[in-house]
């Protein structure tokens, strides 16, 4: 799974604390006080599973380990055998962190909606026109990625040369 997956399910993630009101029936409803129940924890690790938040956690640390083997090799390949098992064996103690991160920001959505807005988003992504639009969402997402970064760039260029225009009016050359 790349950058982009990752990328992808955080903002989702992110546009889910924004829009979950749009989902639901009871949007009003504040999200219930203290810890979140079961079944809105329940709710939100589907919500993460299907927008590929949990997928995009379990990848971290097999990919920072492939990447500290890479950085550690290119200076000590002496040793490349003997940390490729050595990394291997702590593994199992990353990976239970990645898993109590994941568990957090379940228990995170959980915490920032109701149960019953939860569930609602959860049967959305489950329905066809859910299950539709997590089809179309990263070809959208990848389409406007297009457009949005040579507006980017135009922008940055107009802006600087607009400052420049009006700096140069007050006398200020940069």
């Amino acid at each position: 799974m790349s950058v982009f997956r990752t990328a992808r399910g955080l903002l989702l993630v992110a546009t889910l604390f924004v829009s979950a009101g749009a989902f639901a029936a009871d949007a009003t409803a504040p999200a219930a006080a203290g810890s979140p129940s079961p079944a809105a924890v329940s709710a939100a690790d589907s919500i993460l599973g299907e927008i590929g938040v949990k997928q995009s956690i379990a990848l971290i640390v097999p990919g920072m380990m492939a990447q500290l083997e890479r950085t550690v090799t290119n200076t000590r390949p002496e040793i490349k055998d003997s940390l490729r098992e050595t990394l291997h064996a702590i593994q199992p103690e990353f990976d239970k962190s990645a898993q109590k991160m994941y568990t957090q920001a379940a228990e995170l959505l959980a915490s920032q909606m109701s149960e019953k807005e939860l569930q609602d988003v959860a049967a959305f992504f489950d329905s066809p026109s859910g299950k539709k639009y997590l089809a179309a969402e990263p070809v959208f997402l990848q389409k406007f990625a297009a457009l949005a970064g040579p507006w980017r760039e135009q922008l940055s260029t107009d802006m600087m040369a607009r400052a420049r225009e009006e700096m140069k009016k007050k006398g200020i050359d940069f």
